[in-house]
């Protein structure tokens, strides 16, 4: 049975990592699923490429913090926070696309 992100996360948030990252951070409600999540490595590189339309080598690391239960991804920004075209200067809406998520 399909289960969502949302359901079992108390916060998904991005933001700027200084001016050329970008930040992502779920945070879960209870231990037992951030480990679900861990050792079935769901976040994993090849389903941010997809997510986030970026190339392996710019997601810079996926980081599984046990004491917040916590997952935070830090990929290369395509565009330099505040530079001419670029459109969320923070990168404070860049999670959106984590609040679709489904798993088994």
């Amino acid at each position: 049975m399909k289960k969502n992100l949302i359901d079992v996360a108390k916060v998904i948030r991005s933001k700027n990592s200084g001016p050329f990252e970008l930040t992502l951070d779920i945070m879960f409600k209870k231990p037992s699923d951030y480990s679900y999540f861990k050792k079935k490595k769901i976040i994993n590189k090849s389903l941010i490429s997809k997510l986030y339309q970026v190339k392996s080598k710019d997601i810079l690391g996926i980081i599984y913090f046990e004491p917040a239960s916590s997952i935070k991804v830090t990929i290369k920004r395509s565009i330099p926070a505040g530079s001419p075209g670029e459109s969320d200067i923070y990168g404070a809406q860049q999670h959106a696309p984590l609040l679709y998520l489904t798993y088994e």
